[in-house]
């Protein structure tokens, strides 16, 4: 199946993000930190960087896990990056999670700074998606860990329905539209191989871990 870019790179509706932080992802995102685990057993001490935070549920769970880590959460939206903030502080986590509103591609981010690089979910938004990869390099110490996961593109519009109505069935109607442009806007393993390879992260690891997930991991030099 051919790739249908998303129409727009950023969540910047209010309605939209308000859908998104309601909505229960609990299984993906637990995935997420479950990954990070067998990648690094231990705990992490250090400090990391989630590239397209959205409602920082992701950071939450992870400062919960990895109580002396510290998290940097970065997304372009504003009504996303406000409910963040809103959540965060709820938590009262606001010491350990600080939030930046900015669009990728940015130099404003620091460099070389960050022990782990995340991203969930954003990939498949990127006009370009070498915005990522770049983004990436730049943030990442050296031996930083790396951890990006997002949808994989379905063979078939057929698999698109099936997973839409297996996992959307009951959502909002603009939850259920945006999930059905994301998985038409994702990216193949090979697709995902040759952006790595471009952008030379070769090193990193590229599977797919569920039904309608890849997840790139590995450890830079």
């Amino acid at each position: 199946m051919k790739r249908v870019p998303e129409p727009q790179e950023l969540m910047d509706g209010v309605p939209q993000a308000q859908a998104y932080a309601e909505a229960d992802f609990s299984e993906a995102n637990e995935l997420f930190l479950d990954l990070f685990d067998h990648l690094h057993p231990d705990a992490f001490r250090g400090t990391v960087i989630d590239l397209g935070c959205g409602p920082a549920d992701i950071p939450l769970r992870f400062a919960c896990r990895h109580p002396e880590a510290r998290i940097d959460a970065v997304d372009g939206s504003l009504p996303m990056i406000t409910l963040a903030r809103r959540a965060i502080e709820t938590a009262g986590l606001e010491d350990r999670i600080t939030t930046r509103c900015q669009h990728l591609p940015t130099r404003e981010l620091p460099a070389s700074a960050y022990g782990a690089v995340f991203s969930n979910s954003l990939l498949h938004h990127l006009n370009d998606p070498h915005d990522l990869w770049r983004t990436v390099r730049h943030c990442a110490s050296p031996g930083a860990l790396v951890l990006v996961m997002d949808l994989i593109r379905p063979d078939s519009a057929t698999n698109v329905d099936l997973l839409v109505r297996q996992y959307a069935a009951d959502a909002p109607e603009i939850l259920k539209r945006d999930f059905r442009a994301s998985l038409h806007a994702a990216y193949t393993l090979e697709e995902v191989k040759a952006q790595l390879d471009r952008c030379g992260l070769e090193m990193l690891h590229v599977e797919q871990v569920s039904d309608r997930h890849l997840a790139i991991m590995g450890t830079l030099p």
